[in-house]
């Protein structure tokens, strides 16, 4: 398995989150933007829904979304201790996480030294409607906002007023062009996070990094990136949209 490919500041690999995240050096990334499985897998392939097919075909695949709740908590936990090893004191992470899930998160988080900042709300202008006639269209998404060791950080709102309800379209086709991920999220999206809680000449890190979002967007705003993915798949189709964007 090739474990890691080099292009200038950009640093992407195709394996295990958590071992792979071993490889970096401590204290020296400055914003974590991630979305990792959200171990919904069981309790969704329980349900009588259309998202059964999804939940059985690719989240399976994503390892962690059909553990058992407490390997998951575990997994987690390796999660933020690697974490809190890589991040420079008062850098920011954003993880993107199930609403079930969130009270966890964030037990699990402050374990490792993180401080809860707030949690978010990406609002899409523009979701599926699945059925709209059965229940309220789902058109949300939880983010939890975290600094390591202190309580402020980077906070680049050039004198705005920044509300933690983010709205935005779902991802356009134009960013799908090199092929499709289940949970992509629009760069729009990640343009709001990098811009606001990070500098230029700073390392990002996703280390769920899925179709590239974050990877394309720092490296377009002259941030350092380090991306992580564990499917062959995604992994080629994030590393071909980032070495495609030109600065």
């Amino acid at each position: 398995m090739r474990c890691g490919q080099d292009m200038g500041e950009i640093k992407l690999y195709n394996g295990d989150c958590v071992e792979n995240m071993k490889k970096i050096k401590d204290g020296s990334v400055h914003l974590i933007i991630t979305d990792p499985p959200y171990n919904l897998g069981n309790f969704m392939i329980s349900r009588d829904t259309n998202l059964k097919k999804m939940r059985e075909n690719f989240f399976a695949s994503a390892g962690w979304d059909n553990l058992e709740y407490s390997e998951w908590v575990d997994s987690m936990d390796h999660f933020f201790a690697e974490s809190a090893r890589v991040m420079a004191k008062g850098g920011a992470m954003i993880i993107f996480m199930a609403a079930i899930k969130v009270e966890t998160t964030i037990a699990l988080a402050e374990k490792h030294g993180f401080y809860y900042k707030t949690t978010g709300i990406w609002h899409k202008l523009n979701p599926m409607p699945r059925n709209m006639n059965l229940h309220f269209v789902n058109s949300t998404e939880t983010w939890l906002y975290f600094i390591y060791k202190k309580k402020t950080g980077t906070f680049n709102n050039k004198g705005m007023l920044l509300h933690d309800f983010i709205e935005t379209a779902v991802t356009p086709a134009g960013e799908r062009k090199y092929g499709k991920h289940p949970t992509q999220k629009p760069e729009a999206l990640m343009e709001h996070f990098i811009s606001v809680l990070s500098n230029e000449g700073e390392c990002v890190l996703d280390p769920f990094m899925g179709s590239g979002t974050t990877g394309v967007v720092a490296k377009r705003n002259n941030r350092n990136f380090i991306g992580i993915e564990l499917d062959k798949h995604y992994f080629a189709m994030a590393e071909q949209r980032i070495q495609g964007v030109t600065i």
